[in-house]
């Protein structure tokens, strides 16, 4: 009991922070909506975030990346506690972990080198706006590193080119929808247009924290519990005015260099080290913690009020 509560306290606080973004989007565009279309969207969003996103998209991952069993066999496992469905997914679990800590690290890595920051941690003081051209040669360093050291499990290295593959796909779909929401918002679209591309939008934000999910356990029903849960904070979050925890200037640090360790937890794993089950929920809740307290800390020194 005290293990599953440890996992399921990481999946909460890591799917909350990494959702800090997708919440902002949703809480800009949701003020420009009809009260009637904000309250479907809070609705009809829990449903396809909690239920369809964080509860039938990693069970469809152990699926494709479990050979040998089906689909009926995986729900098995995961609810019925088969152990022939269970031992064979133990048994693949690594061309899972190799993915998602492919994606993981990337992830980190995009956010280091290409995205704005304030900077907290050393990285994020070494590495400079103009450094951006080094984030496409350490994801293509990375990719041959991995693909090397899993030379002689042909699945290993399938799963570590698919991770490639999703982030950058992933990545390329959210700068379009970047420019498609500034082009909904400039031409007036109707609340429906807006509802649509918002659960679509949501839909892709989620896929981070469903992937880093992993990094904690290989357990279906333990990531839909801790991350329906962190969704539905996150929802709370939306209503209740997100620009307050976006005022936490260093609170992105915290979360995303967590990310970058879960990935490289995920990929030593996938490699047969032991990885204790409390050490992903100690790194989240440590960091995201640490940054947390001295944001905080910020802030009453500088006099802004927090709600």
């Amino acid at each position: 009991m005290v293990e599953l509560f440890v996992i399921i306290a990481g999946l909460i606080v890591f799917e909350v922070v990494n959702s800090v973004d997708n919440a902002i989007v949703n809480a800009h565009m949701l003020r420009t909506m009809s009260l009637r279309a904000r309250r479907w969207f809070l609705l009809w969003g829990i449903l396809t975030a909690v239920v369809l996103v964080r509860g039938l998209i990693p069970l469809l991952i152990v699926w494709v990346t479990t050979p040998g069993i089906g689909i009926v066999q995986a729900l098995q496992a995961t609810f019925g506690n088969d152990p022939a469905a269970k031992e064979a997914m133990d048994a693949s679990a690594y061309i899972l972990l190799v993915a998602g800590g492919m994606f993981l690290v990337l992830l980190y890595l995009h956010w280091l080198f290409l995205e704005k920051k304030d900077p907290f941690f050393v990285p994020d003081k070494l590495v400079k706006k103009e450094y951006g051209i080094w984030f496409f040669a350490l994801a293509a360093l990375l990719l041959v590193a991995v693909l090397w050291f899993a030379r002689e499990t042909p699945l290993a290295m399938l799963g570590a080119a698919i991770g490639n593959a999703v982030f950058f796909i992933i990545y390329g779909f959210r700068e379009q929808a970047e420019r498609q929401e500034h082009a909904i918002e400039s031409t007036g679209a109707s609340d429906l247009s807006k509802l649509l591309f918002l659960e679509v939008l949501d839909t892709s934000f989620s896929i981070d924290g469903v992937i880093g999910a992993f990094a904690f356990t290989t357990n279906v029903l333990f990531i839909f519990i801790g991350n329906g849960i962190g969704a539905l904070v996150v929802r709370d979050l939306t209503i209740r005015g997100i620009e307050q925890v976006a005022k936490y200037r260093w609170l992105k640090n915290g979360a995303m260099t967590s990310i970058g360790l879960l990935g490289l937890f995920m990929i030593l794993k996938s490699f047969g080290m032991h990885i204790p089950e409390w050490l992903p929920t100690l790194t989240t809740v440590g960091m995201v913690g640490f940054t947390f307290y001295v944001s905080h800390r910020d802030l009453k020194k500088n006099g802004v009020q927090v709600a």
